[in-house]
């Protein structure tokens, strides 16, 4: 091989890589436009064709790779040539850190992940720490010393959007008296607000996002969402500047936002000074470059293997019929693997199982379904696992582990957010924990139904509780659409006997859901309940599946706001003597 067919190899991928994300940069463009025409099938389909533009040019770069080269590609020297190529293509280019993903990607896609060495790879970004400068400022400072007011009018003013606010002079007031709120008494100097030009959508609002400067050491974030009334008219909905709520707004149970982001690491380093908790691959994705996001987990990953010295171990809680679950104790993920053999009463395929993870990937998650990250011949070290899981995990998923003098390495994972089995987490709490977890069930059930979700297997140990006490989904192989089911009521036992007998009376279709027996499976505990019967009982009635079911055909949607209620501007604070409560608007038309 040539010098010069190497470096034409290097811009082959990169120049698949600039199409890819132009067509990323183009999908997200049009963000603007469906959020302010309430385009809402349009949004969630932008999501999906969004997210599947990578691995269709990664597929195409590789087609083009193999045709240039044949079977020559495989030498160690003409591979190391072309990435030493691909990193000289880089060093002045503003995504260098997503480009290193596509080409690891491209690498592995060549091979079919087999035969995987980490120096051909950039297992480590060969600029680390380099931020590239946005073509535009990344953000607007906002510092007249003129008063709040001022200089709310002027973030409002600046924005983006082509329609016209409600009453802009109304939000402004109410926000100025949120921020007076917030400020220190002690202030010496004007506050300086400093925002993202760049709005960020998800779902029907677009979000303002940036701070509020008190000097040069000390801020808070300043997060607004925006939506659009039924006339077509603009309205700030709520005022954030808590960390933990804007945490949560950039949570791993939510869909990716849509923000313009031609040099993504200068937008992640903004945001990671907003949210410390937050690590790079936990931004990445919430500004949709879940792939590059993969590759800095397990960079994270790598950094904290070499940083402690404890064994994984089975994840605590009930074990699944479907997937085996392991887990490192000092570190905050849970390693899934599929079972080669599934319970009887589990009736699908390793197929169907890998389908339900990708829905969940490219659906709406409310903030109430984890986000994975798929990986293939992911590699342990054998020292930090016992004979006995080992031994666990060969006996359920033989095929896809290999096991040798050194290493752990499993063909096919999933990584997911580790949280507290909500059966174990319930067994624990005290009243007011309970009462709000039992609370949080019961409405991630209901939002995730009015997203067209229904969890299927809704048993406790397949939730979980974040750190924000938030209840999450996380077993996904029964998962199917609202739209798919049929909610029945259980019709009357036609004689005495037929309530004694092992089989049910009525026929039982393979879609057919009686919502009057949760009770019976779901709650055996009297104290939970009582609660569940308080707060979700309509839950049990099937009037409340197939009027949500109504809603979803007829394209209304529930409002599911990712912040509490009393964040949101006084006028939609709900008056029911909870005002902590998350609200669920009124669905709007689609």
């Amino acid at each position: 091989m040539t010098s010069a067919m190497e470096q034409l190899v290097a811009h082959t991928i990169l120049q698949g890589f600039d199409a890819m994300y132009g067509r990323f940069l183009d999908v997200t463009a049009g963000a603007q436009e469906r959020f302010e025409s309430q385009d809402w099938p349009a949004v969630q389909q932008a999501l999906k064709t969004r997210i599947n533009f990578y691995d269709h040019h990664v597929g195409l770069v590789t087609s083009q790779i193999q045709i240039m080269l044949g079977k020559q590609y495989a030498s160690h020297s003409f591979l190391m040539a072309v990435k030493n190529a691909y990193e000289d293509l880089l060093l002045d280019y503003p995504r260098y850190d997503i480009a290193e993903s596509f080409f690891n990607s491209v690498y592995c896609r060549i091979f079919e992940h087999r035969n995987i060495n980490r120096d051909k790879l950039f297992v480590h970004s060969s600029q680390e720490g380099r931020i590239p400068s946005y073509p535009t400022a990344l953000t607007r400072l906002y510092n007249t010393g003129a008063g709040l007011d001022t200089l709310l009018e002027r973030v409002m003013d600046d924005c983006p959007f082509t329609l016209c606010w409600e009453d802009k002079y109304r939000d402004i007031q109410e926000l100025s008296q949120r921020l007076q709120a917030v400020l220190p008494d002690t202030l010496s100097t004007p506050p300086v607000i400093e925002m993202i030009r760049e709005p960020f959508y998800r779902n029907k609002a677009a979000y303002l996002i940036g701070r509020v400067r008190l000097d040069d050491y000390q801020f808070f974030p300043l997060v607004l969402p925006v939506l659009t009334t039924a006339n077509n008219e603009l309205f700030i909905d709520a005022c954030l500047t808590n960390v933990d709520d804007v945490s949560i707004l950039f949570g791993f149970a939510r869909s990716y936002f849509m923000v313009y982001a031609p040099a993504p690491a200068a937008l992640v380093r903004f945001l990671g000074e907003l949210l410390p908790k937050k690590t790079k691959a936990e931004l990445y994705t919430a500004i949709g470059c879940q792939k590059h996001a993969k590759t800095e987990l397990y960079r994270e990953f790598l950094r904290h293997m070499a940083n402690s010295d404890d064994q994984f171990v089975p994840a605590p809680g009930i074990k699944g019929m479907v997937m085996s679950v392991f887990t490192l104790p000092s570190y905050g993920f849970v390693f899934k693997i599929i079972k080669d053999k599934f319970a009887p009463q589990k009736d699908i395929s390793h197929a169907v199982v890998k389908e339900k993870y990708r829905l969940v990937k490219e659906h709406d998650r409310v903030g109430r379904m984890a986000d994975t990250q798929e990986y293939r011949n992911f590699t342990f070290d054998r020292h930090r696992f016992s004979d006995e899981l080992l031994d666990e995990l060969l006996a359920v998923a033989p095929s896809i582990i290999t096991v040798t003098d050194t290493q752990v390495i499993i063909k096919h994972l999933y990584t997911e957010r580790r949280m507290i089995p909500f059966n174990l987490y319930i067994e624990q709490a005290n009243d007011d924990d309970l009462r709000h977890a039992v609370d949080e069930y019961g409405k991630a059930i209901k939002q995730l139904a009015a997203a067209n979700i229904f969890p299927g297997d809704m048993l406790f140990k397949n939730f979980g509780v974040t750190r924000h006490k938030r209840v999450v989904f996380y077993d996904y192989d029964e998962i199917s659409y609202m739209t798919e089911m049929n909610f029945r009521r259980i019709p009357p036992p036609r004689h005495p006997e037929d309530e004694l007998a092992s089989e049910p009376w009525y026929s039982v279709g393979i879609n057919d859901v009686f919502p009057e027996e949760f009770r019976t499976f779901l709650l055996i505990n009297p104290k939970v309940r009582a609660l569940f019967e308080e707060l979700h009982s309509d839950l049990f009635d099937p009037a409340y599946w197939q009027h949500l079911q109504h809603n979803i055909t007829d394209g209304l949607f529930e409002d599911v706001f990712p912040y509490p209620n009393s964040l949101r501007l006084s006028r939609f604070q709900v008056t029911d003597g909870n005002p902590e409560k998350e609200n669920m608007a009124e669905g709007r038309s689609l």
